[in-house]
């Protein structure tokens, strides 16, 4: 109160707004920080159409001065001063770029520094639920400036020792510090994502990131489907998430209901918890559609691709019934980022089964310090294992495969799967949501850990299964 007095009429303008905020929040069932979140990634559209009308090929400076203080201004809106930590990271990376130069240490020193920062962020702020808090962009702005470093190292290499995608991203140029903060606090982006490289966002301060060279991207109408589509799944979450709530799921009245029931609600509550995910990254990804950020080329027909800041694929999404389709439809974009910088990068390694642990290790080291994000990657780990060789074992089988091929029992099958995609995929995500180990452990002893028991009894069974289905010409038919 004290800071509101000491404000005048502005400090009460901005205590009547922050009261109208919460009381809005509170009629839409909502808290005040996730209505906050949700007006500033809306709020992205009138940022994009201005930088789209009035600074399209106009002086970088200004793009990069605009993007920062949008950037900055939206930082304020949700966290206050507490910005500075991402104002503060941004700065010592431009001081290791310019500094230390493109060398190993200015990388070992970057990904060091920047998760360290991010780890105290995680420990100081830590609480019992999910908090939109400083440190939810900040594990995003912590990827990108990573992949800024690995990028600017990549640039002292000859074309020819780098792959193609590395020769895409590589940066060749010194950045300049309005032009690292333009890309760190792109407003587009700078919430929850999506990823994208120092090489993009050059090529979109300079106008060439249309599908008309010369002039404003088409973009209109393909960022108005996903904002469509965003708002559509933040309806059927609003609809939805009162009645499949995290508290139930830790209740006494749940564990006393049936078993079935109790594995139907994981289900359910899996499904509808991710749509709040879905959302934000289907209404940003329309931020960065409008400004020209997503233009990825033409297809074959010569027709406008505006996916390269997609982070969802809706349709595979909805309709996969594996494990590793809702992997490769959901996060898109921090996965290719995951893949580009540290799954690739431990080629030397020579085993992909390992780098691929080392891969998920690190995904769950970045979401955070609680024992359930490492929990629930471990599972992911598992179950896409025991997949894989189900998949394998069903194609090398003939009588499993020709089961499968069965037309009229396809439709059968088809739903079995997805029954069992969604159950383990929410039994996996309830690690993941409730942090603590209480309250996962509380709920996967009331489905007498299920899961475990069943994908862990695969793996170990699979080549018996495999000894008694294959016929031997077949596996060595596959040897040769």
């Amino acid at each position: 109160m004290a800071a509101v007095e000491g404000g005048g009429e502005g400090g009460s303008a901005a205590f009547r707004l922050g009261m109208s905020l919460a009381e809005m929040a509170e009629s839409l069932g909502s808290s005040e920080q996730a209505l906050r979140l949700i007006l500033s990634i809306l709020m992205g559209y009138p940022f994009a159409l201005f930088q789209r009308y009035f600074l399209f090929q106009k002086e970088i400076y200004l793009i990069h001065l605009y993007n920062t203080l949008t950037g900055v201004s939206v930082a304020y809106f949700n966290f206050g001063p507490q910005c500075c930590h991402a104002f503060l990271c941004v700065f010592i990376q431009f001081l290791i770029l310019r500094l230390m130069g493109r060398t190993v240490t200015a990388v070992a020193t970057t990904f060091i520094f920047q998760m360290i920062y991010l780890m105290a962020g995680y420990y100081f702020t830590a609480t019992e639920h999910y908090d939109i808090k400083w440190t939810m962009p900040h594990c995003v702005l912590t990827l990108k400036l990573i992949g800024l470093a690995l990028d600017y190292y990549d640039g002292r290499k000859e074309v020819e020792v780098l792959t193609p995608e590395q020769q895409q991203f590589a940066i060749r140029g010194v950045p300049t510090l309005l032009e690292v903060y333009g890309f760190s606090f792109f407003y587009g982006a700078f919430m929850v994502g999506p990823q994208f490289s120092m090489a993009q966002y050059q090529n979109l301060v300079k106008g060439e990131l249309t599908d008309v060279p010369g002039q404003r991207p088409n973009s209109f109408v393909p960022a108005l489907k996903r904002l469509v589509m965003g708002l559509f799944f933040l309806v059927v979450y609003t609809i939805l998430a009162p009645y499949i709530s995290d508290e139930y799921l830790v209740s006494d009245d749940y564990v006393e209901q049936p078993f079935w029931f109790r594995c139907l609600y994981i289900l359910i509550w899996g499904k509808v918890m991710l749509y709040k995910y879905v959302t934000c990254w289907l209404v940003t990804e329309g931020v960065c559609i409008l400004t020209g950020l997503g233009y990825n080329g033409k297809d074959e027909k010569g027709r406008a691709k505006w996916d390269a800041c997609a982070n969802m694929k809706i349709w595979l999404f909805e309709t996969t019934p594996f494990f590793t389709g809702t992997i490769a439809s959901f996060n898109t974009n921090t996965n290719a980022w995951v893949a580009r910088y540290i799954y690739k990068r431990l080629k030397f390694l020579g085993n992909k089964l390992l780098s691929q642990a080392i891969s998920l290790l690190f995904l769950a080291i970045w979401h955070g310090l609680h024992c359930g994000y490492f929990v629930c990657f471990q599972m992911e780990f598992l179950i896409v294992i025991v997949e894989r060789q189900l998949t394998s074992l069903v194609r090398d089988s003939p009588a499993l495969s020709k089961l499968s091929s069965i037309t009229i029992l396809r439709p059968l099958f088809y739903v079995i799967q997805q029954f069992n995609h969604w159950l383990f995929m929410g039994y996996s995500l309830v690690p993941f949501c409730l942090f603590t180990w209480e309250k996962w452990l509380k709920v996967y002893q009331s489905v007498y850990f299920s899961g475990h028991l069943l994908f862990f009894t695969l793996l170990f069974a699979m080549p018996f299964l495999r000894k008694a289905l294959v016929p031997r010409k077949e596996k060595l038919k596959k040897a040769e």
